[in-house]
């Protein structure tokens, strides 16, 4: 396997050989039990996802539970770029440091934790990312940003687009607290790295966008739900 690059130099509690991965392991099968009993959780398209070397699984964001969504059905270990209010409690932050989060500030440019993120690529972690940058207001996929694009350029790895439909109904931003719903995520066909490079990074963060947008209509109306329409720039 390989190694495995520290999400962050705050982590050393949970830095004890073997530890990690045990405790990773025991997380992902509770959350994996809660989201099939509780979400009628269903994965599509597993197998798309590389089961070794570097990878982008670029997801669109409906709730605070896509980072568990985007997760539970891999055997992969994720990586989780996460923003960096998160980290501000710190019994959550050491909780979700344990996870393999990294923190990436959200309104401005994060070089440092950009360029961990990139060095985590090139030594073969999965990394998750939400393009987005904040949930949706309404269930539709905003327009990924040209930055997206540029960091997969240049970590020079597959991009897996990850599509999750149901968990806007499940837990929409503006409640407090989720409530049952049919969760589906589906991980789409990777966009090579040799097809990313010769591509803009707009044209990259595009072709994810309209990607993951197609496969929400296809899944949600397998689901007998309505497609969206209109999507927002």
């Amino acid at each position: 396997m390989p190694k495995e690059v520290r999400a962050s130099g705050n982590c050393g509690k949970f830095d004890i050989p073997g530890l990690r991965p045990v405790w990773y392991w025991l997380v992902q099968w509770s959350c994996r039990v809660f989201c099939m009993g509780f979400f009628g959780f269903r994965a599509y398209g597993t197998k798309n996802v590389p089961e070794g070397g570097g990878v982008i699984l670029a997801s669109n964001h409906q709730s605070f539970l896509d980072p568990i969504f985007c997760g539970v059905a891999l055997r992969r270990h994720l990586h989780f770029v996460a923003r960096d209010s998160l980290f501000r409690n710190g019994f959550f932050a050491l909780l979700i440091r344990s996870l393999n989060a990294i923190p990436v500030k959200r309104d401005k440019p994060d070089v440092s934790s950009i360029k961990t993120v990139i060095a985590g690529l090139k030594q073969g972690n999965s990394i998750c990312l939400f393009p987005e940058a904040t949930r949706t207001s309404d269930g539709r996929i905003r327009a990924f940003k040209p930055g997206f694009g540029l960091l997969c350029r240049q970590a020079e790895v597959p991009v897996v687009p990850v599509l999750i439909d149901g968990a806007f109904e499940c837990w929409p931003r503006h409640k407090k607290v989720f409530s049952p719903a049919h969760v589906t995520v589906c991980y789409g066909q990777a966009i090579t790295a040799e097809q990313a490079k010769n591509m803009s990074d707009r044209e990259l963060a595009e072709l994810v966008t309209s990607r993951l947008r197609r496969m929400q209509d296809i899944y949600r109306l397998k689901r007998g739900k309505k497609p969206y329409r209109n999507y927002p720039g």
